[in-house]
């Protein structure tokens, strides 16, 4: 894997500022990922820490941040303002950003793309949902599923099957009645922790996040326009991974699904592919 560097920022917040940590990338793409932990902890949470280290490892700028407090409105407008702080950053010129999260911050995520869905900027292409908490546990009545319907960019789901949070069958529902591009890949056995019994928490971490030896996922131009040619027509993940690809080895871990899902779909002259919306 490529290296890359950790640059330390504070964020102006109101009155307070925000704790954020940049993984610069060696060689940069022209996207970046904005990053936030749950309910509890901080951006050092272990697994935002390996995923923004495995981003910027395949050339994607990544700012994770740190915002307490378990007020969803207040957690959604200081994503918010992080959004246009990377915006309009001078030291990082990005054309577009996917939005991330695990748990609560997934949530505040998905309001921020409601709110500005108005704005017709593409500057947000995507959004990453990592243990979305569908439901408070053992009340499935009540589903937080409002921002997610009203969405229309590409979403990846990575839950645990066991996901107290977030019950298998009815987040399933839900990404069918989504207008958006979604995928979902369950760990199973997970629940909303990502812990898995009888697994290690490394090992899960292994699942999530790309293992050892395995190939990386080239996502240079001249590979997304052969892909173009080969795949005119809006077409799912599953049909670019064909046994026959160079792209093909060991199955793809979920990051390396979330590097080729959203950013395949990106607008752009560097990322040209496309992809119609399907059921998952």
């Amino acid at each position: 894997m490529s290296g890359h560097a950790e640059v330390k920022v504070k964020i102006p917040f109101g009155n307070k500022q925000l704790d954020a940590i940049f993984n610069v990338p060696e060689k940069k793409l022209r996207y970046g990922v904005i990053l936030t932990h749950g309910a509890g902890g901080d951006m050092n949470f272990p697994h935002l820490v390996s995923l923004a280290a495995y981003l910027a490892s395949q050339g994607i700028l990544c700012l994770r941040f740190t915002c307490k407090g378990l007020n969803i409105a207040y957690r959604t407008k200081a994503y918010k303002t992080v959004v246009e702080y990377l915006k309009l950053s001078d030291d990082y010129k990005l054309s577009g950003v996917f939005l991330a999260g695990r748990s609560m911050g997934s949530r505040a995520a998905a309001s921020v793309i409601r709110q500005l869905s108005g704005d017709n900027d593409d500057f947000i292409q995507g959004l990453i949902c990592l243990s979305y908490p569908l439901h408070r546990p053992k009340l499935q009545s009540k589903l937080r599923d409002e921002d997610l319907l009203f969405i229309r960019c590409p979403v990846l789901f990575v839950s645990g099957s066991a996901d107290e949070m977030c019950e298998k069958q009815l987040l399933e529902s839900v990404a069918s009645k989504m207008k958006a591009p979604k995928k979902i890949h369950w760990i199973d056995k997970a629940n909303h922790g990502m812990a898995v019994k009888g697994r290690t928490e490394d090992d899960v971490m292994e699942e999530i996040n790309v293992l050892e030896g395995r190939n990386e996922v080239s996502l240079e131009p001249s590979l997304l326009q052969a892909k173009q040619a080969q795949f005119p027509q809006p077409f799912l993940i599953e049909e670019v991974l064909q046994p026959s690809d160079h792209l093909s080895g060991p199955p793809l871990d979920p990051l390396q699904e979330l590097c080729i899902f959203l950013v395949l779909q990106a607008p752009g002259p560097d990322t040209v592919l496309r992809m119609g919306s399907h059921k998952s």
